[in-house]
């Protein structure tokens, strides 16, 4: 998002000079601690496991210091430099408490089934700012909102995917939400995020409406594009960007002399697709969000949203993979990230559970996959996973998510079968307001759960920004997850001139530089 962006390292080579003169100490430390030979082996003939790599001095005394200090584990957690999230969906990422204020302020209601509607209040209806007061009333919302205390009756899968039905009519101000999920992510000691926000949804609905179905895709496109309406939908997603951007810095206080930690946070976009409805809809807003992530670099990729095992995404999944195929085409310069494998034994049918992952990768062109919880469901699964780890198609896996919605977690769940076959993994929070959670539980999660210590949650975070869709080159070599994040050429010195100019040039870089200053100083606190 325009101006909702980490201030670069380095603006340009004229700067150069200072930039060295001024962190000289900091990259001499920064050197001693970045690896600078292989740390891990690639798969072999053998085995497709990885060899652990070798822990750093500094690296085995936190682990240790966690290890004898459990009650301090809450704390550790948040301060662990965290990178980035790349799996949130804006809405479900809000804290539910600050839902209730928007409504609140909004003036809108809350009907008798606990979902948030226009004013005037009918019968059975109460001001949604009842809940600031009313502590009993608040906490009815709360229930119906979010994952807290959910009623035994329901199931969590369609607890969870209810939530949104209910306060979807809070959640106008997007703008407001950046600010309180991206706050979040500052206080987690995170510094990126991508998130998921339907652009121009009224317009490519109506437009969808407009042209109607046509089996041949490549027609359908240019009807979409005749009298440049897909054009118009286009403009109306920037100034929909636009007005977010101003509403953000203004509730974050971005201008003020004390900005609000959000504003430190660098924020991109993922335009999401709704999966369960009408082709041509499906297929207009993949084409209105890919067209967009070449058009604005705010906006970065496009994925696929609503339950996978509703009616229409599993009658229509391989078309979508289909239209997004050829969608990739006419658009290559934009990313693509697939919802894939959310499913589980039981909730469809069973050949439903052999083909979503493979297609998503072979055909809908994901390079990164979100869930991939039927990964071992799959047929000739294996060959997948070989086949995920060789073309670094990283899984973005909520763990708290799949074990409320799936009931899937501990040795169910395929986290340490990705691991064990190099297929990158990055830790997200899909809905932590829905949840009620954040990204700290899930590194809390994944180290009690898997036996992970500190130098595993530290690539964990490393491979979170690896894998994100920021442009530029990285600081690691190719193939991190299997070879070891091992720095490029240029920064195997990290004081040198070519280091600070590929800093300058790739907003990739800088982030994971930056990443990598603030692991040496969370380890100096445990190492001194």
């Amino acid at each position: 998002m325009r101006g909702v962006i980490v201030k670069s390292v380095i603006r340009n080579s004229a700067r150069l000079p200072r930039l060295l003169t001024a962190a000289g100490l900091a990259a001499a430390a920064l050197a001693a601690a970045l690896p600078t030979g292989p740390t891990a082996l690639a798969a072999t003939a053998a085995s497709d496991v990885p060899n652990p790599r070798p822990a750093t001095t500094a690296e085995a005394r936190t682990t240790a210091w966690l290890g004898a200090h459990p009650k301090a584990a809450a704390r550790f957690f948040r301060d662990l430099p965290k990178g980035g999230d790349l799996h949130n969906h804006l809405s479900g990422a809000v804290r539910t408490e600050y839902l209730i204020q928007l409504a609140a302020d909004d003036g809108l209601c809350i009907d008798a089934t606990t979902t948030a509607v226009a004013p005037p209040c009918g019968p059975g209806a109460r001001p949604a700012a009842d809940a600031l007061t009313d502590a009993g009333f608040r906490r009815q919302i709360v229930q119906a909102w979010s994952m807290q205390d959910f009623p035994a009756n329901e199931s969590g899968h369609d607890h969870f995917f209810a939530t949104f039905g209910k306060f979807g009519a809070a959640t106008a101000h997007r703008g407001k939400m950046l600010a309180d999920v991206a706050g979040t992510a500052a206080a987690q000691n995170q510094s990126y995020l991508e998130t998921m926000v339907s652009p121009a949804s009224a317009g490519a609905k109506q437009l969808a409406t407009d042209v109607g179905w046509d089996p041949d895709l490549a027609v359908l496109h240019r009807k979409l594009l005749t009298g440049g309406r897909l054009d118009k939908l286009i403009t109306d997603a920037k100034q929909e960007a636009d007005t977010a951007d101003s509403e953000f810095r203004r509730t974050a206080h971005c201008a003020s002399a004390t900005p609000g930690p959000g504003c430190r946070i660098t924020v991109r976009w993922v335009s999401q697709v709704s999966r369960n409805s009408a082709p041509e809809r499906v297929f207009t807003q993949i084409a209105l969000g890919l067209r967009l992530a070449e058009r604005d670099q705010r906006f970065v990729a496009v994925n696929l949203v609503q339950p996978e095992d509703g009616e229409i995404s599993l009658r229509d999944y391989r078309l979508h993979m289909r239209m997004l195929n050829y969608l990739h085409g006419v658009y290559p310069r934009a990313h693509i990230t697939l919802h894939a494998g959310e499913l589980v034994p039981g909730l469809v049918k069973p050949e439903d559970l052999t083909f979503h992952i493979d297609d998503a990768v072979r055909t809908g062109q994901a390079e990164r996959v979100g869930h991939g919880v039927d990964l071992v469901q799959e047929d000739g699964w294996r060959r997948l996973a070989r086949d995920m780890a060789r073309r670094q198609i990283a899984v973005e896996v909520p763990l708290t998510s799949n074990a409320q919605i799936l009931q899937v977690e501990g040795d169910d769940h395929p986290f340490p079968v990705y691991r064990k076959y190099g297929v990158p993994v990055v830790l997200s929070t899909d809905d932590p307001g829905v949840s009620r959670g954040d990204i700290g539980q899930e590194y809390q999660r994944a180290a009690r759960t898997y036996g992970l210590g500190y130098p595993d949650l530290k690539d964990l975070s490393r491979a979170s920004l690896e894998y994100s869709f920021l442009p530029g080159r990285s600081l690691w070599l190719p193939d991190p997850v299997r070879q070891g994040f091992r720095p490029v050429r240029e920064c195997q010195d990290p004081r040198s001139a070519r280091c600070a100019r590929l800093l300058a040039n790739s907003p990739k870089a800088r982030l994971e530089w930056r990443q990598e200053e603030s692991f040496r100083t969370f380890e100096a606190r445990y190492t001194g």
